[in-house]
C-alpha cells in the first residue's frame, strides 16, 4: 500500500457561500474578476465596483440562499465528486497512488488551499480538470488564471497536464442522457415532453473576441440529442444575465414564455452548463422559471437533477484524467486500466 501519492487531480469549480455571513464576500470575488466583468481600469476600479454592488445584491441574494437552507449545496456535491473520483483511482491505481484535491475560485476551499495541499505532500504531478466541460475565459480560463497567480505567489512549481473541454465525452452525454430519462418518468406521458435546454450565458463580445464557450454548448446539446434519436422537441437558451451589455439570446425567461405562449404544456428542464446543483439551478431554474412557466400556461415544469456525483459522471471525470495520467505519469496506469 502507498503511504505518499505520487500524483493529483485537482477539481476546479465555481464555488459557492458555506454560510449567509459568506454571501456577500463570495459576490465580492466574482464581481473582481476581470475574466468575468472587465471595465475600463479594471486594476484600480474594479474592487471598489466590486465592494459597492456586492454589497447591493448581498440582501437579495442572502435571502435567495436562505431558502436554500443557508447555504449553497454545491461545496458538498464537489466534495462528493472528489471522495467518488478518489475511490475510484484507489480501486483501480492502488490506494494513495493519486491524490483528488479541489480548489474552488471563488469560495472555501479555494485555490491556494489545493496548492498548499499539493505542496505539502510534495507532489509535482498534477492534473487540473475544471468541472465545466464547455470552456469560456470565465470558467476554466478564469480557474487557470488564478491558478498561475497562486503558484507564482507561493513559489509553487508542477509538472501539468490541463484540461481545456469534454464538452461531448461518451460518458459525460451519457449521464446527461441518464438524468433526462430519470427526469421522463415524472410525467404520464414522456413522449409529450419539450426539452429545454438552459446554459449560463456570456456577454456576445466573448463571442466575437474567439471565446469557444457558445459553440461548445450547442457541440453539448447536439451530442445529448444525438445520442437520444433527437427523441424530443428541444431549444437551447441562456440564463443569469449581469449587466448592461448584449448577451446570448435567446433567454431562458424569454424562451419559457415563448414556449408555454405557443402551446408547450408539459416542459423539462436540462441546465446542460452545470455539472453540479447551486443556486443558479435550485432556486433560477426550479423556483423562478416554474413559476414563470406555469404562469404562463405549462401545466407539468420538471428540472434535471444535476450530473452531482452519477456514477457514469464520476466514470467520465475518471476517463478524462486517466488519459492525461497516462501522458504525465504512464508508470501509475496499469495495462488493465482503460484510458
Amino acid at each position: 500500500m502507498r503511504t505518499n501519492a505520487s500524483a493529483a487531480v485537482v477539481l476546479m469549480q465555481f464555488g459557492g457561500p458555506d454560510s449567509l455571513d459568506a454571501v456577500q464576500p463570495f459576490l465580492y470575488n466574482i464581481l473582481n474578476d476581470a475574466d468575468i466583468i472587465d471595465i475600463p481600469f479594471a486594476k484600480v476600479l474594479q474592487p471598489l465596483f466590486a465592494t459597492v454592488i456586492s454589497r447591493k445584491r448581498a440582501r437579495e441574494v442572502r435571502e435567495e440562499y436562505e431558502e436554500m437552507g443557508g447555504k449553497s449545496p454545491i461545496v458538498e456535491i464537489t466534495q462528493k465528486q472528489s471522495d467518488a473520483l478518489q475511490a475510484y483511482f484507489d480501486a483501480n491505481l492502488g490506494t494513495g497512488a493519486v491524490k483528488i484535491v479541489v480548489g474552488m475560485r471563488y469560495w472555501n476551499p479555494l485555490t491556494e488551499v489545493a496548492v498548499k495541499q499539493l505542496v505539502g505532500a510534495n507532489i509535482k504531478d498534477v492534473v487540473l480538470l475544471p468541472l465545466y466541460a464547455q470552456y469560456s475565459r470565465a470558467n476554466a480560463g478564469s480557474s487557470y488564471n488564478e491558478w498561475d497567480r497562486v503558484t507564482k505567489r507561493l513559489g509553487a512549481r508542477f509538472n501539468e497536464r490541463r484540461v481545456k473541454e469534454y464538452k461531448a465525452h461518451s460518458k459525460y452525454v451519457a449521464a446527461f442522457n441518464q438524468r433526462i430519462n430519470e427526469a421522463l418518468e415524472r410525467f404520464a406521458d414522456p413522449n409529450d415532453v419539450f426539452l429545454l435546454f438552459s446554459a449560463h450565458g456570456t456577454p456576445v463580445d466573448f463571442v466575437t473576441a474567439g471565446d469557444p464557450y457558445s459553440q461548445h454548448i450547442n457541440d453539448t446539446v447536439n451530442a445529448i440529442m444525438s445520442a437520444r434519436g433527437n427523441d424530443h422537441p428541444h431549444q437551447l437558451a441562456y440564463q443569469s444575465k449581469l449587466g448592461p451589455k448584449k448577451w446570448l439570446e435567446p433567454s431562458t425567461t424569454d424562451s419559457v414564455v415563448k414556449l408555454a405562449k405557443s402551446g408547450v404544456k408539459k416542459m423539462l428542464v436540462i441546465p446542460v452548463a452545470f455539472v453540479s446543483d447551486h443556486i443558479e439551478t435550485v432556486q433560477e431554474l426550479n423556483v423562478e422559471e416554474r413559476e414563470n412557466a406555469i404562469t404562463n400556461g405549462v401545466e407539468q415544469f420538471e428540472m434535471t437533477e444535476g450530473l452531482n456525483d452519477s456514477p457514469m459522471f464520476i466514470e467520465a471525470l475518471a476517463d478524462i484524467a486517466l488519459a492525461e495520467l497516462a501522458l504525465l505519469r504512464p508508470d501509475l496506469i496499469p495495462g488493465s486500466v482503460n484510458v
